[in-house]
């Protein structure tokens, strides 16, 4: 068994394929119309054929207050990996990415918290 796609809700999906895309560095792996929306996922540059994100739409009723408490409460809805925590928050700052959490140490793991402009916080961490 193996994780093949996991899910971020976003309030709008065109701003959030330009974030995850232009500016996290990830790629569009499929986008097929449902609707008014999409089946819109991304990956990774350096795994195409892994795990698929999906920027799926907030539109039931129980997603906003759900992603509304994940934020108010400063827990990250996702988490990704990066070789250098520090390189990455510096590259994005640099890009007027606003983060909530700075690079943090915490035992074998380094982590910072970013906003991903679309109503969640995502983590990027550093396993050491």
């Amino acid at each position: 068994m193996r994780i093949y796609l996991t899910s971020v809700f976003v309030d709008d999906q065109d701003k959030a394929l330009r974030f995850y895309t232009e500016v996290l560095g990830f790629v569009k792996k499929t986008e097929v119309p449902v609707g008014a929306d999409r089946w819109l996922t991304v990956v990774s540059p350096e795994d195409p054929d892994g795990t698929e994100l999906l920027l799926e739409p907030d539109g039931h009723p129980a997603v906003k207050p759900y992603k509304d408490a994940l934020a108010g409460d400063g827990i990250p809805a996702a988490s990704f990996a990066v070789d250098d925590v520090r390189a990455e928050f510096d590259r994005l700052r640099g890009l007027g990415v606003r983060f909530t959490q700075e690079p943090l140490e915490a035992d074998s793991v380094v982590t910072a918290v970013l906003d991903d402009t679309c109503g969640n916080l995502i983590q990027i961490a550093q396993y050491r």
